[in-house]
């Protein structure tokens, strides 16, 4: 999301109009849920994507028309075989898209774009509010926790019930949630890691790492990498404060740092934590937690471990891909 934010706010730097195309509601298998976005530029470049395959590629299309015509609207995709509205699509469900022209000489817009970048590098969920009248945007605003910005017709109390994980469309408003509170601290910079940011990256987990080599906490062993932190892993509360929107993996270089982690971040309210193990590793950590620092097995059994889907993978890439499958599914289900 930061790169299409990015990408946006420098095309209206340089006076040059783009289109902002949103699923704003899905229903049935669709390739992208409500809230996915991506633009499109007057080169015929896109950032960011509302699922691939035909829906992208006919919206793709009607967006660069749009763009020539410098018009909005919303349309309506079937996926659905046997329609006659369909796309050559066999997943089934319905999207609706809307396509939004953006100018800079539209100072509302313009103003919405470049907060909302802004706000992609802070730690709270920032979520974009657009009214609609007859299929057309005729407000729209910002909303995080300082309240709502820009929106001249929509209220923070018509807002409360929309501020969902996931995007919400009622008959006039539209809630699309475009930066999510929280971050992934990856304790330890190894190789597994070093294949896990980046996978974790490419699906908006904004990942901080922290190691207690320095050699190993340099962030360009890690493309996508939010931060990295040297600090030490029997005191991480010096370097990090985890909350209930945080994730953590643990993958030290040894079982003791694993065990001084885990036994840390199990007294967080983090809503995933996974440690990589083998099952006989499981049993001692299991002891020790209970016998050192008095967790029941209730509270171990917060922890995913051996971390990851079971998918026999043995090499650090294919280990990155069973995880990062892991924390997609927890995300969805804890939003």
């Amino acid at each position: 999301m930061k790169k299409l934010l990015s990408a946006a706010v420098a095309e209206l730097d340089a006076g040059r109009p783009f289109m902002a195309v949103s699923v704003i509601a899905s229903s049935g298998s669709t390739p992208r849920g409500a809230g996915a976005m991506m633009t499109v530029f007057l080169n015929g470049e896109i950032a960011g994507t509302i699922g691939g395959g035909a829906v992208e590629h006919a919206a793709r299309e009607r967006a660069a028309q749009l763009l020539l015509n410098q018009g909005s609207e919303l349309r309506g995709y079937v996926l659905s075989k046997n329609d006659v509205a369909d796309l050559g699509m066999i997943c089934g469900g319905d999207v609706k898209v809307y396509f939004q022209y953006v100018y800079p000489g539209d100072s509302k817009l313009s103003q919405v774009f470049r907060y909302l970048l802004e706000a992609a590098d802070r730690d709270e969920s920032v979520w974009l509010i657009r009214r609609f009248n007859d299929g057309l945007m005729t407000d729209a605003g910002v909303y995080d926790s300082s309240g709502l910005h820009f929106a001249d017709t929509i209220t923070a109390q018509e807002l409360k019930p929309m501020l969902r994980s996931s995007a919400v469309l009622t008959d006039t408003l539209c809630s699309e949630p475009v930066v999510r509170a929280g971050k992934v601290y990856v304790f330890g910079g190894g190789h597994v890691a070093q294949e896990l940011v980046p996978a974790l990256a490419r699906v908006n987990f904004r990942c901080v790492v922290f190691e207690d080599r320095e050699q190993f906490s340099n962030p360009a062993l890690f493309p996508g990498v939010f931060s990295t932190i040297l600090g030490d892993f029997k005191n991480i509360r010096e370097k990090v404060a985890i909350g209930r929107s945080d994730c953590v993996v643990i993958m030290t270089r040894g079982h003791q740092s694993d065990f001084d982690v885990l036994a840390q971040t199990l007294r967080t309210d983090a809503y995933y934590i996974g440690c990589i193990g083998s099952s006989g590793k499981i049993a001692t950590i299991k002891q020790r937690l209970a016998a050192e620092h008095g967790y029941s097995e209730n509270e171990f059994n917060r922890v995913h471990m051996p971390i990851g889907l079971a998918i026999k993978a043995e090499t650090p890439a294919e280990i990155a891909v069973s995880i990062a499958a892991q924390m997609i599914l927890s995300r969805a289900e804890n939003g």
